[in-house]
């Protein structure tokens, strides 16, 4: 693996190209997130009427983006039973742009070392109780055998920390050799056919090199867009003290022609009440600016970390206020997807599913190369945080099924060109579940059959009938077509979509 040999002082002085920044913005100075206007729409006000609630649920419903005024009103409804009407259509909409299903994933470290000394982080270069460590392709290589041929994933996304040693060279590298590994599996072959990433800000020609790599979906959160908290948290003189160079990465993804992006914010460093709005601001600025919002809204929520006294020092977010963020942000931005990971309690995640939750992890290590050692989930000193949920694929998938949620692992969308513009246009009219509701089927049925247990191919096969019949009857145009995809599944092929 080609490494480089400059000093990390060297190497982050270049990182940020600030003419790569400023060309997104306002020339008068400034940028998009209107913390003025936040800030009015934050001040104490009436609840809204029944009736507008309503108003704005159809909205939603009719997946149209809420405004900044439209999210405020929201956020200021208190009634119970509004709130139960409000929970009720997040998952309304849900089932209308994603159906029932669930996609699943996992998260793949690459490397722990990082420039950066973010105040929360259990990677941040200041603490000396982290062990070090940057996979080699050989270990990249154990870690996707891991994860395709025993747990049986489809999809990744890979992490790693600011540095040198895990530079766009390295990142390509890994992400060529995850797309090379093939492994028999009780049936079939087990394969990885998605790599997302979630990286720190590049330029342009950085992700054009990604892009041609097979790079899926590129994620970059702005962690808080609280100016005054984002500087408390990020150091000055780092590379991530820099707001407008991470506020504007979208924007570069894009014109570097990666048009499936996720942004996100970490729940717990500022108000959520003002990230919420900030946000929403970011989604109608990529609408503006190329037509289409982001693919995947992430809510991850501030979780301890070895020797990280500032998440202990932190008030946090409480289990009710997440649940209101989560079920706010599928209603102001209906069409995108929205991840809830294994940071998450299992009894957190049980409760947030039906609300409009569309992608979790499973299964998932944070440790660096802890898939194919076999280490223990929870080893501080090998990992940026402690998870929540150490369960399971097999468990998570068979708990899923039972609460009538088909597992997809379907990446087919990506590969027949439905991303950017097509995508966003097929999940606001609802087409896009169609697509994907026939590619879950064939890759449900090909994870049972290849790596679930018993018990959880019993219930799978009982979802599956269910689906089956649906598909039948409500595509009965697509029927034949998909009846004989399925049924080559069955005996033994695989990756069929459509």
């Amino acid at each position: 693996m080609k490494m480089t040999t400059v000093s990390q002082e060297t190497w982050a002085s270049g990182r940020i190209v600030t003419a790569e920044a400023e060309r997104y913005l306002p020339a008068a100075g400034g940028d998009f997130i209107p913390d003025a206007e936040i800030a009015e729409l934050l001040k104490p006000a009436r609840a809204p009427e029944a009736a507008r609630v309503r108003e704005l649920l159809a909205k939603a419903l009719a997946v149209e983006t809420l405004s900044l005024e439209e999210l405020a009103e929201l956020m200021r409804v208190r009634d119970p039973g509004l709130w139960e009407e409000m929970k009720a259509a997040a998952g309304a909409i849900k089932r209308k742009v994603y159906d029932n299903r669930v996609v699943t994933f996992a998260p793949l470290y690459l490397g722990s070392r990082c420039v950066n000394d973010c105040l929360y982080c259990g990677l941040r270069r200041s603490n000396a109780a982290v062990e070090r460590r940057v996979l080699n392709l050989d270990e990249v290589r154990a870690e996707t055998e891991a994860l395709a041929g025993q747990l049986g994933h489809k999809r990744l996304i890979v992490v790693c920390g600011e540095h040198p040693s895990t530079g766009l060279d390295f990142l390509a590298e890994s992400i060529r050799e995850i797309y090379a590994v093939r492994v028999p599996t009780r049936r079939g072959i087990g394969q990885i056919r998605r790599v997302n990433v979630n990286a720190a800000p590049m330029s342009v020609g950085e992700l054009e090199v990604l892009r041609e790599c097979g790079l899926g979906t590129f994620q970059v959160f702005q962690e808080t867009y609280d100016r005054r908290v984002f500087a408390q948290v990020h150091p000055a003189g780092t590379i991530k003290s820099d707001f407008r160079w991470r506020l504007t990465a979208m924007h570069r993804a894009q014109d570097a022609g990666i048009d499936d992006n996720g942004i996100g914010v970490l729940y717990g460093l500022g108000d959520w009440r003002f990230e919420l709005l900030a946000q929403q601001a970011h989604v109608h600025e990529m609408e503006r600016f190329c037509g289409i919002g982001p693919h995947t809204l992430s809510f991850p929520r501030l979780e301890p970390a070895v020797n990280t006294p500032f998440v202990e020092q932190t008030r946090g977010v409480s289990d009710d206020d997440f649940e209101r963020i989560v079920v706010l942000a599928r209603l102001a931005v209906p069409y995108a997807g929205v991840i809830i990971t294994a940071r998450e309690s299992p009894a957190m995640r049980r409760r947030l599913l039906p609300l409009g939750v569309t992608q979790m992890d499973a299964a998932s290590n944070v440790g660096i190369g802890a898939y194919a050692d076999g280490q223990e989930k929870q080893k501080g000193e090998r990992q940026q945080f402690l998870l929540g949920d150490s369960r399971g694929l097999d468990e998570c998938i068979r708990e899923w099924a039972e609460a009538g949620c088909i597992t997809s692992f379907c990446t087919a969308g990506y590969r027949c060109g439905r991303t950017g513009k097509c995508i966003m246009d097929l999940l606001r009219s609802g087409t896009e579940g169609k697509f994907c509701k026939l590619n879950a089927v064939l890759t449900f049925r090909e994870w049972l059959d290849d790596f679930a247990t018993e018990e959880t191919r019993e219930i799978g096969f009982a979802l599956l009938d269910r689906e089956l019949e649906e598909i039948r009857v409500q595509q009965p145009g697509a029927w034949p077509a998909f009846e004989r995809a399925y049924q080559r599944i069955v005996a033994g092929e695989r990756d069929l979509y459509f």
